[in-house]
């Protein structure tokens, strides 16, 4: 091509990061809420702006071309830049106001959700909170690539780019079935992990790998994975019915065990095993002083939870 390259328009950076993302038109139109013929012709006039082939079509699939594996990297990072562009504008505007996706982990939400909702209800009511509920691991994608605004989880994470702000510390406590030697017991010391039937969450939840980690400090090298629960209720339920004993987060401990009247709970000496939760942002996020002044609502309002907040 010869003469000034066109700028890319916004539309046409979405329609082919769209396309990139699903490879396939019908599903890129239909994420992004473009007709088919459009999102088309959007991406074949970004192809003529930048004068590079992005996508190799045949007739049964959408192949992105070697050019087009590099500049989809290129336009999802100038799209963020733009989204957080928005937000900046937005917060600077009025703070508290506006859509907050806030991601959280399955073993925290139905424990902690209540005391964040109020909270948001009450202190900020204008603040459009909107909650997804995932694995730490689909959370920190949605957080690197600006899906979601702030997490809620467990920590320490250690990732790049992610910075932590503390919420509270709680113990993790023993559930066993009624008739367990263990059952109801204060100040057990925890090297009994070593030899007990211990029931874990299935692979991808956090709380699966702390529970791990205890039994590892305790000295056992491993727990037979025989039978695992997609939740915690379906693992209380399991011990319930006699089938081991389990490790639950103080703050899931009413919740989950007044469902079952075949269960007590034992704890441990100290040091108690722990687990750490805080809200996770991006670094620098446009929006930090907002979140930094919602951890210390947070922190307020958890205090009558069975947590030990963290100060900052």
């Amino acid at each position: 091509m010869s003469g000034k390259k066109r700028q890319p328009s916004l539309a046409q950076l979405r329609a082919f990061d769209a396309v990139a993302e699903h490879l396939h038109f019908r599903d890129a139109a239909a994420a992004i809420g473009m007709s088919q013929p459009a999102l088309s012709g959007a991406v074949s006039a970004l192809e003529e702006a930048l004068g590079v082939t992005l996508l190799e079509r045949t007739t049964r699939k959408v192949l992105l071309s070697p050019a087009g594996e590099r500049l989809a990297v290129r336009t999802k990072a100038v799209l963020a830049e733009v989204g957080a562009l928005l937000e900046e504008a937005e917060a600077v505007r009025a703070p508290f106001t506006g859509a907050l996706r806030l991601g959280v982990i399955p073993t925290v939400a139905p424990y902690l959700l209540p005391t964040v909702l109020r909270l948001v209800h009450d202190r900020y009511p204008d603040l459009d909170l909107q909650v997804h509920e995932e694995q730490t691991a689909s959370l920190l994608d949605g957080l690197t690539t600006g899906r979601l605004d702030l997490l809620l989880l467990a920590v320490p994470l250690g990732v790049p780019g992610v910075a932590e702000l503390p919420l509270f510390d709680e113990d993790f406590v023993l559930v066993t079935p009624l008739d367990h030697r263990l059952g109801g017991r204060e100040g057990i010391d925890r090297s009994v992990l070593r030899e007990l039937n211990l029931l874990l969450l299935d692979e991808g939840h956090c709380l699966r790998d702390q529970a791990l980690d205890i039994c590892r400090e305790a000295g056992r090298a491993d727990v037979p994975a025989t039978t695992t629960a997609a939740g915690l209720s379906t693992l209380v339920q399991l011990v319930a019915g006699g089938l081991g004993v389990t490790l639950l987060p103080r703050t899931a401990v009413r919740v989950e065990t007044s469902r079952s009247s075949q269960l007590l709970t034992g704890s441990f000496a100290d040091p108690a095993p722990t687990r750490r939760v805080a809200l996770a942002m991006r670094t620098g996020a446009a929006r930090s002083a907002e979140y930094e002044e919602l951890a210390a609502a947070l922190r307020e309002a958890m205090a009558d939870l069975p947590v030990r907040t963290v100060c900052e």
